[in-house]
């Protein structure tokens, strides 16, 4: 029997995959627990609009992204902190920092899990760091540490 998995299964495949497998496991197992539905040609042709659907909000997706790292490119966070003697801070500039500081200067919203940092930064002066914004789609952004 062909069915439309509806969420991914072990050793079936994944998420919208049309696979077949033994009737007696579609019937008992996958149908019944909402991981499958039968491939009929109406279930098939609704998960190609889906498909289409889902291609053109990930391109969109990408196209914002893509604009938004083109502005993130121009821009400079300034980060005002403590110090002492020379250009070294007390503690460290972390990735939340930066993320506040770019939403409160810029209005740009970002998780602070997207902005990489190889080590916390604890010198004075401009780093570029790089904030990942969609999949394949990454940002340099500068950012002033001052005291």
């Amino acid at each position: 029997m062909k069915v439309i998995l509806l969420k991914d299964v072990k050793g079936s495949g994944k998420a919208g995959d049309i696979v077949k497998v033994s009737d007696g496991y579609a019937r008992n197992m996958l149908i019944p627990k909402g991981l499958a539905k039968e491939a009929t040609q109406g279930n098939i042709k609704t998960l190609e609009k889906q498909k289409e659907k889902m291609a053109e909000k990930f391109a969109a997706d990408k196209q914002a992204a893509e604009e938004l790292a083109a502005r993130m490119a121009e821009i400079t966070v300034d980060i005002v902190t403590k110090g002492g003697e020379g250009g070294r801070l007390f503690g460290s500039v972390t990735s939340k920092d930066i993320a506040d500081a770019l939403k409160e200067q810029h209005g740009i919203e970002v998780d602070k899990k997207k902005v990489v940092l190889d080590a916390p930064i604890k010198e004075t002066g401009v780093k570029e760091v790089t904030v990942k914004l969609f999949q394949e789609v990454s940002a340099k952004l500068k950012v002033n540490v001052s005291i």
